[in-house]
């Protein structure tokens, strides 16, 4: 197995409760990202994740004044840099069908219900950024 150097990834968290950016930065900080990017809603999001360039993004769906789904389908049909082809994974409280479908339909790349684990985190990270 090969080492992983958490170190050298970026990430971004969106969403609009401060606590939760708090202790999903927190989750990642302790498997060693350094830089890790927040943002309360969608459209802060997108301004970060331009900007920073992140190697993954993890965002609620639930926000105002732009929710995850619209952060989504608009950075997906970006044509600023590489940012349309991020790993952006979905973290929700909400795990109904449609909601998840419709997550799915939009191209997300991974979608957690919270309260989500460190461990969860970091197969998602394994899978999207690393491969394996």
């Amino acid at each position: 197995m090969r080492d992983i150097d958490y170190a050298k990834l970026s990430a971004a968290v969106i969403d609009d409760e401060e606590s939760t950016r708090d202790v999903i930065s927190q989750l990642l900080r302790s498997l060693g990202l350094r830089r890790i990017h927040t943002a309360s809603d969608g459209k802060e999001g997108l301004d970060t994740v331009i900007q920073a360039e992140p190697d993954i993004v993890f965002c609620d769906i639930h926000m105002e004044p732009v929710d995850g789904m619209t952060f989504l389908r608009v950075l997906r049909k970006s044509t600023v840099g590489n940012v349309a082809r991020i790993p952006i994974v979905f973290l929700s409280g909400d795990a109904l069908e449609p909601t998840v479908l419709e997550a799915i339909d939009n191209t997300v790349d991974g979608y957690l219900v919270k309260p989500v684990s460190l461990n969860d985190l970091k197969k998602r990270i394994d899978v999207l950024v690393w491969g394996l």
